[in-house]
């Protein structure tokens, strides 16, 4: 009987499949259903996207390690998509990021991506950032690398030294977390396509394009980034943004009209509803597991 591939190897397997691999953000496990259904062959979850929208805070190193697990597990039960997951700065020193890749990997995660931001971090695309120094990321990297029990599980270490430090450093510090076992890198908040480039063929290993709106990279197409050599297109953020502006318009329209009636047409029907779920399925199911038996 073949055994069916971890999570981390199906993520290896996907960028390798896809050239450049495109990556959404699936931020609840619906989201995560539609996007299988769609035709992605992995998917995200975001950290500012937790923060956001299971706590209802800002991504500024609020949320926990536990936080993010209970939005991974609610995913990984329904979708078999390897899941990449931003686990900001690992929550701690050396002992506390194994601890977070030995409970990713037992939660059903297939990747990770650690961060060299200092612990009271703020989103990748705001002023204001600070690093920690090179040594104290490629320590990040190696316990993370030290930890993973499963081979394929992927570490990704993310640099937002471009912003602070300049390109140059920034391609030195995800040198160096090669060396020290990361498999991929993600370039945070890079401008141009040519520093795509200038990166993926400085680091020899494949490199993440975080492609989110409203922020300092411009919205590159996948042919444009392909073209650049990235091999990872990510997508974190606008579902979400999406959804919530939505449900906004909802609340809005109930509390200025006094019904929904005119934002009906902007809904996913119930019909669609319970088509990505399943839902008929289990009504027959429960039918078939609670049927009347003839009596004796």
């Amino acid at each position: 009987m073949s055994q069916i591939p971890s999570a981390g190897t199906r993520f290896r397997e996907a960028v390798a499949a896809e050239q450049p691999l495109q990556v959404v953000g699936t931020i609840t496990a619906y989201a995560a259903r539609m996007a299988e259904r769609v035709g992605f062959k992995a998917i995200y979850l975001s950290g500012g996207g937790v923060a956001a929208n299971s706590l209802g805070m800002p991504d500024l190193g609020i949320s926990t390690m536990e936080d993010v697990l209970t939005d991974i597990r609610r995913i990984t039960d329904v979708c078999p998509l390897p899941l990449l997951v931003d686990v900001d700065t690992g929550w701690g020193g050396a002992f506390n990021i194994a601890r977070t890749v030995r409970s990713l990997i037992k939660a059903g995660a297939g990747a990770l991506h650690i961060e060299d931001q200092v612990a009271a971090k703020r989103c990748g695309h705001r002023p204001g950032k600070a690093i920690v120094p090179k040594d104290e990321m490629v320590d990040r990297v190696k316990a993370a690398v030290d930890a993973r029990y499963d081979d394929g599980f992927v570490i990704m270490a993310r640099t937002d030294a471009i912003a602070v430090e300049g390109l140059d450093k920034a391609i030195e510090r995800a040198q160096a977390c090669v060396e020290a076992g990361a498999d991929m890198i993600f370039p945070e908040a890079i401008y141009t396509l040519e520093q795509y480039r200038t990166f993926r063929d400085a680091v020899n290993v494949p490199i993440l394009a975080n492609i989110t709106e409203f922020g300092q990279t411009p919205l590159f197409t996948t042919t444009e980034l392909g073209a650049a050599g990235v091999d990872i297109v990510l997508y974190c953020c606008g579902a979400y943004r999406a959804m919530n502006q939505a449900a906004l318009n909802v609340y809005e329209t109930i509390r200025r009209d006094g019904t929904q009636k005119a934002a009906v047409p902007t809904m996913q029907t119930r019909d669609a509803l319970y088509d990505y779920l399943g839902y008929h399925a289990y009504e027959r199911k429960l039918d078939e597991l609670f049927a009347s038996k003839p009596a004796d």
